[in-house]
């Protein structure tokens, strides 16, 4: 979601030397940072109470310096950082620079909107936590089901610094917490992944590169951050060609390799070991052939171990599509000129024979925010949405077609699938969670109401039509990975109270759709005052192509607000209630994040 920056940061490379918003609750905050004091702090002494507050230092590793690889077409590995005992003694230049950084943050810029208010995104439990080593966990009912043998990993935010400015949500350094699971037992641990970013901001002990979504909002703001940040690249601090990202959005299993994603960078490849823990192993350009940036939500093809991806941003070509092989190998880019200006593209969906993009009305503007002084990422409510589709295996634009839809914005799509009439017409269907009133996603998302559509496409007429599947607000949707780009009965989708906060989850039956009724079939909702995130579905027999498309679990991470615990629920998917079957307790708080991915055991012993 942060393309434009990535984009502007990485000009700064060449010396051509620049934000979604999500509103915290409605509700107040118990508490709030007034102060973090930052020092170095031995592994051995890792907090590990699940007590929810604010720890009186942010996590803090070893001080590791970044060297980018000899070759720029090769991963560039964790081996290449070499450690010191102490990060350098500041200089000259850093001091002048940093107290800059202080003026823009404290006279400049300042945190005014609560949307960008660090009081507001770092309380309860948004706040971070530290590292934690592979540690057992208490399995307080229940036993875990022999199918869960493997890891379930998901992305987050999880600043290690507290921010001297404007600070988003979506502006954390990216950690995963993993639950290791074998033979009905459970290891939890959490890791920050070792972007580039990550590793120099370690060893300098303060923040370098700017917020991605809070650092860009106006043109004063954007060109004071756009010259602080060329003076650091001058001055030696940063090399945005290393890149810039965070990886802290989601992950992704495709050639035998394990990635965690963020929009504002290449993919970091990481490897689970047999105790359980975390490394990060690299940044991946795939020989060279990944410019830039990538999505964070990637379609992989079970069938044919294919994955799919794009990359979008504020320069033309503004949308770029490509895939990869089953073996993990960059396929060539299909540049799409024909979305004529740059739209806000997070998620898209893929069928059999085609990829579906949907083009929103929100957009990436620079002229707002150069022009009006406004933020360069907004709803245009004169633009009309479409739906661009394009054969899987194209190897151009030729037979790209868009379907103008009004009113449709998709940040997330679940899953489409081809169809054929009786007179033998192509048609595609999508099902993905339309966001009603998209004028408050990027400031406000806690008035935005998303509202599950079918959205069905008539290639031969270009007749588009629409048919809710639920009145209810709902979002972070999944299916049995088995049905990605194929029909589909069952959709598992979080509720939100009101987003970002996960208050339940529920199962739909998208066929009830005919009928023009409510397609909830079975819910599940978490104890009062307890939230979770997106579910993921682990199927019982995922090599049985007989095995019923419901026959398998829910697991999400769930956080108990009123005694501070987390906790890893198992849901029996086919049940009517979504009955959990397993309760684990963590050893520690695990926050609130995005989104997660369960690898089995077999392919964890691949990587």
């Amino acid at each position: 979601m942060d393309s434009l920056s990535s984009s502007f940061l990485s000009s700064v490379a060449q010396t051509k030397v620049p934000n979604i918003l999500i509103k915290h609750p409605s509700s107040p905050p118990r508490f709030y940072i007034s102060s973090v004091r930052i020092e170095d702090k031995p592994q051995a002494e890792i907090n590990s109470s699940p007590t929810l507050t604010i720890p009186s230092t942010l996590p803090t590793s070893q001080n590791i310096k970044f060297q980018q690889s000899s070759s720029p077409s090769k991963t560039v590995s964790v081996n290449k950082y070499k450690t010191q005992s102490s990060p350098p003694k500041p200089s000259l230049p850093l001091t002048v620079l940093n107290t800059f950084d202080d003026i823009i943050n404290q006279f400049i810029d300042p945190p005014t909107r609560p949307s960008l208010d660090p009081k507001c995104f770092l309380s309860e439990n948004f706040a971070p936590v530290e590292e934690l080593p592979p540690t057992e966990c208490e399995i307080e009912q229940g036993v875990l089901p022999s199918c869960l043998d493997g890891a379930y990993i998901r992305n987050g935010p999880n600043t290690q610094f507290l921010p001297r400015g404007p600070y988003h949500l979506f502006d954390g350094d990216g950690m995963l917490h993993s639950i290791r699971i074998s033979n009905g037992r459970a290891v939890l641990c959490s890791r920050y992944v070792k972007t580039y970013k990550y590793v120099l901001e370690r060893e300098a002990g303060f923040s370098i590169i700017p917020s991605v979504f809070s650092g860009f909002n106006s043109l004063l703001s954007s060109a004071a951050r756009g010259t602080l940040a060329a003076a650091r690249f001058v001055a030696g601090q940063f090399n945005p060609i290393n890149g810039i990202g965070l990886a802290n959005t989601s992950l992704a299993f495709f050639g035998n390799r394990l990635y965690a994603l963020g929009e504002s960078d290449l993919p970091y490849e990481v490897k689970l070991t047999p105790n359980g823990d975390i490394q990060t192993l690299g940044r991946n350009d795939f020989d060279g052939k990944l410019f830039m940036s990538m999505t964070a939500h990637p379609k992989v093809d079970q069938e044919t171990g294919e994955a799919f991806a794009f990359r979008y941003g504020p320069m033309p070509p503004f949308l770029t599509y490509f895939r990869f092989d089953s073996k993990g190998n960059k396929q060539a880019d299909v540049p799409i000129f024909s979305m004529l200006r740059p739209s806000f593209l997070h998620d898209f969906a893929i069928t059999k024979k085609y990829a579906i993009f949907p083009d929103i009305q929100i957009t990436m503007d620079p002229a707002e925010m150069i022009l009006r002084g406004g933020a360069p990422v907004g709803l245009d409510p004169t633009k009309i949405s479409r739906i661009g589709v394009i054969p899987r295996y194209a190897n151009d634009e030729r037979d790209m077609k868009w379907f103008e839809v009004p009113g449709l914005n998709i940040m997330h799509a679940i899953n489409a699938w081809d169809e054929v009439d009786k007179d033998g017409n192509e048609a595609i269907v999508m099902v993905a969670p339309n966001m009603i009133s998209a004028e408050h996603t990027l400031e406000r998302m806690h008035l935005v109401h998303a509202l599950v559509e079918m959205v069905r496409i008539d290639l031969k007429t270009g007749v588009v039509s629409r048919q809710p599947l639920s009145t209810r607000n709902l979002d972070f949707a999944v299916i049995n990975p088995n049905y990605l780009g194929k029909k589909n009965k069952y959709v598992y989708a979080a509720v939100g109270n009101p987003m970002p906060k996960i208050s339940g989850v529920v199962k739909l039956d998208v066929t009830v759709a005919q009928d023009h009724r409510e397609c909830i079939v079975a819910s599940r909702m978490f104890v009062p005052g307890s939230y979770g995130g997106e579910p993921f579905f682990v199927a019982t027999y995922p090599d049985d192509p007989d095995a019923d498309e419901d026959d398998g679990y829910l697991v999400s991470y769930v956080h108990d607000e009123n005694t501070g615990e987390s906790r890893f629920l198992v849901m029996d998917a086919k049940s009517p209630n979504l009955d959990v079957v397993a309760s684990v307790k963590l050893p520690q708080r695990v926050p609130y994040g995005f989104h997660g991915l369960f690898v089995r055991d077999k392919d964890l012993k691949r990587l």
